[in-house]
């Protein structure tokens, strides 16, 4: 029995030292990044950036995946199921892991139950933003325009269960009014039609909207913060055009399977932090009207089970009920 012991006991030392060598020699092979969003939205940006840097700090590839789809869930339940060892992470958003779980009946997945988090990246910002050709110039002529014609105005949106979507369902709740809903693949894909005035309006990120806005080929009618944007601030909230309250704004952050080693996380989360923290990574952050967070992953799941039940409510008092 003695023996029997001491051999266990030998086989555990044995098991910890590989585990710490594994760990110590993150990464030895290409690590993957999936973002649940089209390319040159503000979330496979960022990654590409936080890769770029992850690749000359650690000598190893970082490849960002771009997996759109059903509200970003595809390239979410690609990472919970994946193995739990680093090589597969997440850039993860409040669709996701906060807003979705109160619209769909089921999920593949449980946002506090099968993810790690590592850190909270960054928050942005949505514009409401018109064609050109809509004839208004204001939050409040956009309002009378759609109830003097209800069903006959459109807003295109990101996906279901995106802060675009969310936003646009509160502004159609708040207003009353009869909006048709138009989804997309990502705000990169709905961006020819809100052009072309296919689609009567969207809240569409603000990494893609201020940089048309400013060549007169949209017109931005407000942000969807709680203050204005430093990057325009001639641009009036929501909730100072009328909607008192009115928030609905997308995060993102990096998260790992359930289970990666601790020893990986907390390479991760503190590189990811000193990566936020650079006047390179910052300025690029400003020039994309973002704001860098790079919180603990304590505060980080903190704002997942806060934020939950709050758009829980937005959701339930909105009437929005999507099925799988």
């Amino acid at each position: 029995m003695k023996f029997a012991a001491k051999a266990f006991a030998l086989l555990l030392v044995l098991l910890a030292a590989e585990m710490a060598s594994a760990q110590s020699g993150y990464p030895n092979r290409p690590v993957k990044i999936l973002v649940g969003f089209t390319p040159g939205t503000a979330p496979d940006l960022v990654a590409r950036m936080l890769a770029d840097r992850f690749a000359e700090v650690w000598g190893t590839a970082f490849v960002v995946e771009d997996v759109p789809g059903a509200g970003s869930n595809i390239a979410t339940e690609r990472v919970a199921k994946a193995a739990a060892d680093g090589y597969t992470l997440l850039m993860g958003g409040n669709s996701s892991l906060v807003i979705n779980p109160s619209l769909y009946e089921t999920l593949p997945f449980d946002p506090l139950r099968d993810f790690a988090p590592i850190s909270q990246v960054f928050i942005a910002a949505n514009v409401l933003a018109v064609p050109i050709e809509v004839p208004v110039k204001t939050v409040a002529e956009l309002v009378a325009l759609a109830r003097a014609a209800p069903g006959k105005l459109s807003y295109g949106h990101a996906g279901v269960g995106t802060s675009q979507h969310l936003g646009a369902e509160l502004f159609k709740y708040m207003a009353h009014l009869d909006i048709a809903s138009v989804p997309y693949r990502g705000t990169t894909a709905l961006m020819p039609d809100l052009l072309a005035n296919r689609v009567s309006m969207s809240f569409a990120n603000i990494v893609n909207v201020l940089p048309l806005a400013r060549e007169g080929k949209l017109r931005a009618l407000a942000i969807t913060s709680i203050k204005r944007s430093p990057l325009a601030p001639d641009l009036p909230t929501m909730a100072e055009s009328g909607f008192l309250g009115f928030e609905a704004v997308p995060w993102f952050g990096l998260v790992a399977p359930i289970g990666t080693p601790q020893g990986v996380l907390d390479k991760l989360h503190d590189e990811t932090v000193k990566a936020l923290a650079t006047p390179a990574m910052r300025k690029k952050f400003d020039e994309l009207g973002l704001e860098a967070v790079g919180n603990t992953p304590a505060e980080f799941t903190e704002v997942i089970r806060r934020e939950t039940p709050e758009w829980a409510k937005v959701i339930k008092d909105a009437g929005i009920k999507l099925g799988n």
